[in-house]
């Protein structure tokens, strides 16, 4: 009794166990097909496996080698694409393609490939393709192989094929001869150097012309007329640097009243007024002084430089190279 119950009991297991099986197994498809069910001996084609399930199920495609039989071969394999069904999202379908081809003429038969979901088998169908053998003209001679054409390569052909490296090494050389030029050519810069002269003042330099007047003894040689022109010359340039007012192309009133403003003795002034009067008189009144007023211009005017001279001396200046000042 006890064995027959155990028999039952364990009968009931596998029935259950196949029938889950067999469940899991429901709403999944597959399908073989070929791009071309006929090719000629070495041609390539494709071979589609296809599984259509359920977007949650988990299926095993098989696992093909280098060979699916003994007469075809797998030359590669692309990735699995996937499709979403658009009437039923819930619904995919899965495609591997492999590239096949056949060295054997004849009808080569491909078995049904198995497919595993959930340890359950699913078999698609067989596929059988068709090779067909290369036909040879038996009437035509055979020939040998065509040797390789020789081609030339001319410099054209190297100068086109580096032309971009040609144009980079010009433009370069260009650079680097420019470059050159440009240092070769450019100005060289001299440096200045700074001499330093001290300024004449210019009491200095009129009693030096003065000196130098009274040396010619211009009215002794009787050119009183030239000797009053140089004397006020002189003078009228040392009032110009000594009082910065303009003395030339002005009469004596003018340079006097110029010089009303500047610190100037009366006396001094008044001998400046005296002298530059009588030189007026001789140059335009043609007047002729004794030698002995001709004597005293000279010496009054040396002492009216000399008295009225700037006590602080200016300041050295900087001149060039030259010596410009």
């Amino acid at each position: 009794m006890i064995k027959r119950l155990f028999f039952n009991y364990t009968l009931l297991a596998v029935v259950l166990i196949c029938g889950i099986k067999s469940a899991s197994a429901q709403g999944i498809l597959v399908d073989a097909r070929l791009q071309d069910y006929t090719i000629k001996l070495g041609d390539q084609t494709k071979l589609f496996l296809v599984v259509t399930q359920a977007a949650k199920a988990h299926v095993d495609f098989p696992k093909l080698g280098d060979t699916i039989t003994s007469t075809v071969q797998i030359v590669s394999a692309n990735k699995p694409d996937t499709v979403v069904d658009q009437k039923n999202k819930n619904m995919i379908t899965i495609t591997q393609a492999y590239i096949i081809t056949s060295f054997d003429a004849g009808v080569h038969t491909m078995p049904a490939f198995n497919f595993i979901t959930h340890g359950s088998i699913v078999k698609s169908n067989e596929l059988t393709i068709q090779v067909q053998s290369v036909k040879i003209d038996t009437t035509k001679s055979i020939y040998d192989i065509k040797k390789p054409v020789i081609v030339t390569y001319t410099i054209v052909d190297w100068v086109h094929d580096h032309l971009v490296w040609i144009i980079g090494g010009l433009i370069l050389i260009a650079l680097i001869v420019g470059l050159i030029y440009y240092l070769r050519n450019k100005p060289k810069i001299e440096p200045v150097i700074k001499i330093t002269k001290p300024v004449i003042p210019p009491h200095t330099i009129a009693i030096e012309k003065l000196k130098e007047l009274q040396a010619k003894k211009l009215w002794q040689q009787d050119e009183v007329k030239l000797y009053y022109i140089e004397l006020t010359d002189i003078l009228r340039e040392y009032l110009e640097q000594r009082y910065d007012v303009r003395t030339h192309e002005q009469t004596t009133d003018e340079i006097l009243y110029s010089l009303k403003s500047c610190e100037i003795a009366a006396d001094n002034r008044a001998e400046l007024q005296r002298i530059l009067t009588t030189a007026d008189l001789v140059k335009f009144a043609k007047e002729k002084p004794t030698p002995v007023d001709n004597e005293a211009a000279i010496e009054k005017a040396l002492a009216f430089v000399q008295k009225t001279q700037q006590t602080t001396q200016p300041k050295e200046t900087e001149g060039g190279a030259d010596g410009a000042v």
